[in-house]
C-alpha cells in the first residue's frame, strides 16, 4: 500500500470519527433538549409553591362562599402572616438549589419564581401597612374573625355565647360608625382597602353563620337575629366608609369607571414584569410606533386614490363589511388564507389535531358592549349584531369587524395565535401557564404574529395594510391611553377620544373598548403588554432568525414549548445566556430613533 493511499484510508477514517462524534453530540443535544419540553431541576419547587399559595388563600380565606379563589383582594391578618411565612420559607428553599449546576431552563425557572416570591412579599408588606393603617377603622374585627377561624375546622359552638357576641360586636361596630362619621375623609388608597376588608369581613361572618345555621339547633335557636342585625349594621358601616372616602369618582360624563394606580406603582409592576423601561420610555415607544403606521396608512390611502384622507380610507373600508349571516363564513375564508400563507412560507410547524379542533361561537349582545371585536382561545368568539341591537349599534358592529380589520384578528385568536398558544401551553411545561401567566405572553405572541405575517407579505393590497394598520395603531394607543390614565392625565372620556381621532375607532367600538380596559379585571399593564410583548419577541427573532442562526419553524417551536414566562427569560433559554441566582432585568429590545 502506497503512502498516499494509507493516508487518504487514515484522513476518512477520521472524518467518519469525526462525524459520528458530531452526529452523537448533536443527537444528545436534541435528547437533553427534549427532556426539559416538560420540566426542569426546578419545575417541582414552582409547582409545590402554587398549590401552597392556593391551599393558604382557600383554608385560611372565608371558606364555602366561592369568594376569591386563588387570589383574594385582601387577606385578613392571620391569613396574610401565613403568606409571608410561606414566601420566606420558599426562598430559603431556593438558597440550597445548586444553581451553577442546573440546566438553562432550571435557571430560568428558578429566576421567575425568585422574582414572583419576592414581588408578592413586596406585596404583602405593603398590605401588612395598609391594615395597620384601617385597624383604628375596624375594631370589631377580632371578634368576626375569631368566629370564622372556629367554623373552619367544624369547632362545637355555644349558640347563646355566639349570639352574645355577635351583640357585643354590633355596639363597637355602631360606635365606630359615629366615630368614622366625625372624622377626616379618608384617603383613596385607604379607603379602598377598607371597604375591600369591609366586603372580606362581611363573607367571613356569612359563611361562619351559613355553616351552623340550620345545622346547630341551638345556634339555629339563638343566632339568626343578631346575625341578621349586625349584618345591616356592617352593611350601613360600609356605606358611611364609602362617603367618607376620598376615592376620586370620573365625572366626564363617559360612564366609565376606574382606578389609576399612579406613576410609582407603573413603574414597579413593569420592573416585575421584566420590562426594563419606564412608562415614560414606553409613552415614547407608543408615539415612534404610531408615527410609523401613519407612514404606511399615507401610502394605502394614496393607493387608493384618496390623496391623504386617511380617514376617507378608513371609511371606504369600514363599508365593505358583510352581510348578516355571512361574518361565520368570512372566518373561515381569513383563517385558511393564514394558514395556507404560513405553510407556503414554512413559518411554524402546525400540528394537525390543533388545526382539527378549533371551534366558533357568537358573541352575546351584552359581551358586545364590552368587547365589540372576535376574542379567542380554543374557540373564536364572533362579534356581530343580532337582531337586539338598535340600528346605529348594528351599523358600527358589521362596520367595526369588516372583512379587512378582521383579516389580522382571525390568526390573532386562531392559529398561530391563541389557539394554537392554548393548545402549546397545556402540552409543554404546562406547570408555568399558571405560576408564570402574563399578558406580555398571552397577547404579545398573537401581536408577534400579526407583525410577522405583516413584514412576510401577507397583507397585500391597500385596503389589507389599512386593516393591519388599523390594529398597530390601536395597540400603540393602548400604551398611550392606558398609561396617561393611570398616571392621572386622561379621562376616559379623552381616551375614548383618542382611539376615534388618532386610529379611525366607531365611537361605540372606542367606548367599549375602553370601559373593558378600565372597569373589568385588568392588570394596569394589560393593554400595553400586547404591542410591547410583540416587540420583545421580535427583538428575538431579528437576533436569531433573520441572523441565519434558526429557521422560523424552529424559533417558533422553541418559543411555544416555553409556555408563559417574561420574553427576556424566553431569549436566555433560546441564546443559552449566562445567568445568575440574583439575576436582575437588563435587556434593551427596542430601538429609539431619536
Amino acid at each position: 500500500m502506497n503512502k498516499g493511499s494509507l493516508f487518504l484510508k487514515i484522513f476518512y477514517y477520521c472524518v467518519m470519527v469525526l462525524f459520528l462524534n458530531t452526529s452523537a453530540l448533536s443527537q444528545s443535544k436534541s435528547n437533553l433538549e427534549s427532556l426539559y419540553e416538560q420540566a426542569t431541576e426546578t419545575s417541582g419547587l414552582v409547582q409545590q409553591y402554587m398549590q401552597d399559595s392556593r391551599a393558604i388563600d382557600y383554608f385560611y380565606g372565608p371558606m364555602g362562599t366561592g369568594f376569591r379563589f386563588g387570589g383574594p383582594a385582601v387577606r385578613n391578618p392571620e391569613q396574610l402572616q401565613r403568606m409571608i411565612r410561606l414566601d420566606e420559607s420558599y426562598l430559603e428553599k431556593l438558597k440550597k438549589v445548586d444553581f451553577d449546576r442546573i440546566s438553562i431552563y432550571g435557571q430560568v425557572d428558578y429566576i421567575v419564581l425568585k422574582q414572583k416570591i419576592e414581588n408578592d412579599l413586596i406585596a404583602l408588606r405593603n398590605e401588612e401597612n395598609l391594615q395597620k393603617s384601617i385597624a383604628a377603622f375596624i375594631p370589631f374585627s377580632d371578634s368576626i374573625y375569631l368566629f370564622e377561624k372556629n367554623r373552619r375546622r367544624g369547632n362545637t359552638v355555644d349558640g347563646q355565647t355566639i349570639a352574645t357576641t355577635l351583640n357585643n360586636t354590633l355596639q363597637i361596630v355602631k360606635r365606630s360608625k359615629t366615630s368614622l362619621e366625625a372624622g377626616p375623609k379618608i384617603e383613596e388608597q385607604k379607603a379602598k382597602y377598607l371597604l375591600n376588608t369591609l366586603d372580606d369581613i362581611i363573607a367571613r361572618l356569612k359563611s361562619s353563620f351559613n355553616f351552623y345555621n340550620t345545622y346547630d339547633p341551638l345556634f339555629t335557636w339563638w343566632v339568626p337575629q343578631s346575625y341578621e342585625v349586625l349584618q345591616k349594621e356592617l352593611d350601613d358601616f360600609k356605606l358611611t366608609a364609602k362617603k367618607k372616602s376620598d376615592i376620586k369618582i370620573f365625572n366626564d360624563g363617559s360612564n366609565i369607571g376606574g382606578n389609576p394606580v399612579g406613576k410609582e406603582e407603573l413603574n414597579r409592576l413593569l420592573k416585575s414584569e421584566m420590562v426594563d423601561y419606564s412608562y415614560e420610555d414606553l409613552l415614547r415607544l407608543a408615539d415612534q410606533e404610531m408615527a410609523w403606521c401613519k407612514q404606511q396608512v399615507m401610502k394605502a390611502t394614496k393607493e387608493m386614490g384618496l390623496g391623504t384622507d386617511w380617514k376617507a380610507a378608513m371609511e371606504k373600508v369600514k363599508n365593505s363589511y358583510v352581510k348578516p349571516g355571512n361574518q361565520p363564513e368570512l372566518i373561515v375564508k381569513l383563517y385558511n388564507d393564514a394558514i395556507s400563507f404560513i405553510k407556503e412560507k414554512k413559518l411554524i410547524d402546525i400540528p394537525p389535531l390543533a388545526d382539527e379542533t378549533w371551534g366558533m361561537i357568537m358573541m352575546t349582545p351584552q359581551r358586545q358592549l364590552v368587547n365589540p371585536f372576535f376574542t379567542g382561545g380554543r374557540e373564536i368568539s364572533i362579534s356581530y349584531p343580532t337582531n337586539t341591537m338598535d340600528y346605529d349599534d348594528k351599523l358600527m358592529s358589521m362596520r367595526g369587524n369588516n372583512p379587512y380589520f378582521s383579516r389580522p384578528t382571525v390568526q390573532h385568536e386562531l392559529i398561530p395565535g391563541h389557539h394554537l398558544q392554548f393548545y402549546m401551553n397545556s402540552r409543554y411545561k404546562s406547570y408555568r401557564q399558571a405560576a408564570f401567566n402574563t399578558a406580555f405572553t398571552t397577547e404579545g405572541w398573537s401581536l408577534y404574529w400579526e407583525m410577522l405575517l405583516f413584514n412576510e407579505g401577507f397583507f397585500k393590497t391597500p385596503e389589507e395594510i389599512l386593516g393591519a394598520m388599523f390594529w398597530r395603531m390601536h395597540r400603540c394607543a393602548r400604551i398611550t391611553f392606558s398609561i396617561k390614565f393611570h398616571i392621572g392625565e386622561w379621562t376616559p372620556q379623552q381616551c375614548v377620544d383618542y382611539l376615534v381621532n388618532e386610529v379611525g375607532h366607531e365611537y361605540a367600538n372606542a367606548h367599549a373598548e375602553v370601559k373593558r380596559s378600565f372597569e373589568e379585571n385588568y392588570g394596569p399593564l394589560y393593554q400595553l403588554a400586547y404591542l410591547i410583548g410583540g416587540l420583545q419577541l421580535m427583538s428575538i427573532h431579528h437576533e436569531l432568525v433573520d441572523s441565519g442562526k434558526m429557521t422560523n419553524a424552529v424559533f417558533h417551536d422553541k418559543v411555544i414549548k416555553e409556555n408563559h414566562l417574561p420574553m427576556e427569560m424566553v431569549r436566555a433559554t433560546l441564546t443559552g445566556q449566562k445567568l445568575s441566582r440574583d439575576f436582575k432585568t437588563n435587556w434593551k429590545f427596542y430601538d429609539f430613533k431619536n
